[in-house]
């Protein structure tokens, strides 16, 4: 075909709408399609079998005319028969970056992916670029009214096949969607008198990090929670409540979520947040959840303790903590400790001479080590007394980025490994100048 006649032909069909009955498939490599064409009206749609539009040219009219009606679900590329290594599809979705709509490209690869983003332009010329003989030789274009794939065949052109959408609804453009949470904000009373929602339950903007730090600490410890005994009322009891905040998450969850009988009682210092908790807790009708004022040192529970919480208990309060578990039984054993005073005065008074002397000499990595060495043999303590142990690092809010939870689940033991476990004690404190652990001295191991 003379090649002005071509042009001429497909620049009338953006304003003719022809018999969609009748199929012309064009060589692919014609160079018609890269042409330089002007965009449709916004008011004609495009068909996709004009008799003298070649299918490649409809398909990436179809994904900008999909993204513009906001129909568009993704697009997916793949068959690819090119020479980047190990590179095997390609996978497009619309996401809302600083208010503007742009495409995320997510780059599959053997072992690994690569995203980059582009704006709406950007993005269809990309597509249409990768989409080849020599390239990707396949794509499916997911919309909420179809699905519309775009194939490269043995004799060298494209055709295109419609089928029925598999996706009725369009996926949200958040670039960062919402993260499942195990509690929900609205119709939570308790949230509004903490001060971390509003009376409809929308969680205010200053409140946001100690809200996704709840819902954190929740996940952690949901599926040891479900794990519990069911068979009767549980005892729950969190050292150093603070104002209350997981305490009061973690009561919700375990009533009205798990549906477990459960009594909570927060331990706190401070006498005006006990009082303000406790009357909160009467205002939620948490009959079952209660605050008392005193240290973790002095508290004596009544009765048997299924589970003992500490987060943020500074220094040896941690040991304290653990060591109230321990006495008492505790199913399950969660402590994030704050401070570690007490081994590095140990470390720093000996000045023990060892292979890692001269990363003692600096003061950050002394404070890292003593940190480590603190958790490491609260965790062999731990397992002495017959629990499984895991001490693992989570993100938490803006003030404290990092934190280490130590996990302890009730667990046997045999004496024999009780024997090598004291030895290891024995030796980690030899080997760094410790005199004495606290939760060893209180759980009487010293020596």
């Amino acid at each position: 075909m003379n090649i002005l006649v071509y042009i001429a032909l497909r620049l009338q069909s953006y304003y003719l709408i022809y018999p969609t009955e009748t199929i012309i498939s064009l060589e692919a490599n014609t160079k018609g399609r890269k042409a330089d064409l002007p965009s449709p009206p916004k008011t004609v749609s495009l068909p996709i079998n004009f008799w003298d539009m070649d299918h490649f040219s409809t398909f990436i009219a179809q994904v900008q005319q999909s993204l513009q009606a906001k129909t568009f679900v993704k697009l997916s590329l793949g068959n690819y028969k090119g020479s980047e290594y190990e590179l095997k599809n390609i996978y497009v979705k619309a996401v809302l970056i600083k208010r503007e709509l742009k495409l995320s490209f997510t780059y599959r690869y053997k072992t690994r992916d690569i995203t980059k983003n582009y704006s709406i332009a950007e993005g269809i010329a990309a597509v249409e670029s990768q989409l080849d003989a020599s390239g990707f030789r396949a794509a499916t274009l997911f919309t909420t009214e179809e699905n519309l794939s775009a194939q490269f065949s043995n004799k060298g052109d494209w055709f295109t096949k419609r089928e029925k959408p598999t996706q009725l609804k369009a996926e949200s453009h958040s670039h960062d969607k919402e993260k499942s949470r195990k509690l929900q904000a609205t119709g939570k009373t308790y949230l509004q008198a903490l001060r971390l929602t509003d009376a409809e339950g929308n969680v205010f903007k200053n409140a946001q990090d100690k809200w996704k730090q709840i819902n954190h600490y929740i996940e952690l410890l949901s599926s040891m929670l479900k794990e519990l005994p069911s068979e009767r009322p549980l005892q729950v009891v969190d050292m150093g409540a603070g104002k209350g905040y997981l305490t009061f998450a973690l009561y919700d969850y375990l009533r009205h979520e798990l549906n477990k009988e459960a009594s909570v009682i927060g331990v706190e210092y401070r006498d005006d947040l006990v009082t303000l908790c406790n009357q909160i807790a009467a205002d939620s009708s948490f009959t079952k959840l209660s605050f008392v004022q005193g240290t973790i040192e002095d508290y004596q529970p009544v009765g048997a303790i299924d589970v003992l919480i500490a987060l943020h208990a500074c220094d040896t309060a941690t040991d304290d903590a653990i060591f109230k578990g321990i006495q008492h039984g505790a199913e399950l054993i969660v402590v994030a400790p704050c401070c570690h005073k007490q081994i590095r005065r140990e470390m720093e008074a000996s000045k023990k001479q060892n292979e890692l002397d001269f990363l003692l000499q600096h003061g950050i990595f002394l404070e890292r080590q003593a940190e480590m060495v603190t958790d490491g043999l609260r965790a062999l303590i731990l397992e002495y007394h017959g629990y499984q142990t895991k001490v693992f690092q989570f993100v938490s809010d803006a003030h404290t980025p990092k934190n280490v939870l130590v996990v302890g689940v009730k667990k046997t033991i045999t004496p024999e490994r009780q024997q090598e476990i004291r030895e290891k004690i024995r030796t980690n404190k030899s080997f760094f100048g410790i005199g004495y652990h606290h939760l060893e001295r209180l759980t009487g191991l010293e020596g």
